[in-house]
């Protein structure tokens, strides 16, 4: 069923900044981090100083991720990716500001997308900032750890998989070929800083803005929230579209409380 608000709403701006989470891409298979009522559903996931300081860290994280990126790399954009790609090709949408790693958008045919905490189709070299594609480095982890590639567990957040109670100390994580270093999948952990010049190019857009959508996104983590205040701080109408509670409640003028996929179908 249409919501006429959230209709109306969007028929009158014409140049949305949009604002994406988790709850976007659920109905692609790939699951949320939050409950409805903005709390974890799970262990928080691996953070940035654990991975860079501890091997076993990073052993644990890319056994996870080798059995995780099967079906997250599989994953295709639903309709509410594919309703907000056709928000910019109707002029309406002049960025789309995403906290997801998983380039539905992108595959959806949206083209103005900043992927605020990076993106999980690239592996990056820590030291010599080399990049691999992640699909072939997935091969090089099955090739080193064949057993591993035996197991199969439910798909987590960001692409990996809950495999616990295991002995990691034997899984082989291949390092860069260029220089040796460690290699890290190309997006923001926990207690990593979203990289500035993508703060700023998402700032400029903000001041041309005349409204803003949140979709998906309970905007817990401040990365996001913060260009929610931002709208606050101009004026701009905010509108969410999310099950359950943001941290931007109080600062929006209308919200819908549906699937992102139903509350966007009006725009297919």
């Amino acid at each position: 069923m249409r919501n006429s608000a959230l209709t109306t709403f969007i028929q009158q701006h014409r140049r949305l900044f949009v604002l994406t989470g988790a709850g976007c891409s659920t109905n692609s298979g790939i699951p949320d981090y939050r409950d409805g009522n903005g709390d974890w559903k799970r262990t928080q996931p691996v953070r940035f100083q654990a991975f860079v300081a501890e091997e076993e860290t990073r052993q644990r994280y890319w056994a996870r991720s080798m059995i995780g990126w099967r079906r997250f790399g599989q994953a295709q954009p639903n309709d509410a990716h594919h309703a907000l790609a056709r928000l910019e090709a109707r002029g309406q949408c002049r960025l789309l500001l995403t906290q997801n790693v998983d380039r539905l958008h992108q595959a959806a045919g949206s083209r103005e997308v900043i992927d605020l905490h990076g993106r999980l189709d690239l592996v990056r070299c820590m030291a010599c900032a080399a990049t691999i594609r992640r699909a072939h480095f997935q091969d090089e982890l099955v090739h080193a750890n064949a057993a591993w590639a035996q197991l199969d567990a439910e798909m987590l957040p960001d692409g990996d998989a809950d495999l616990e109670r295991l002995d990691f100390s034997a899984f082989v994580v291949p390092a860069c070929k260029s220089c040796g270093g460690v290699l890290k999948p190309d997006v923001v952990f926990y207690g990593e800083n979203v990289p500035r010049d993508q703060v700023a190019e998402a700032e400029k857009h903000m001041e041309a803005a005349d409204a803003m959508l949140i979709v998906g996104s309970s905007l817990m983590v401040y990365s996001g929230y913060r260009f929610a205040l931002a709208a606050a701080r101009r004026g701009i109408p905010i509108a969410a579209v999310n099950l359950g509670r943001t941290r931007a409640d109080d600062l929006l003028a209308l919200k819908a409380e549906e699937r992102c996929e139903t509350a966007l179908s009006f725009l297919l």
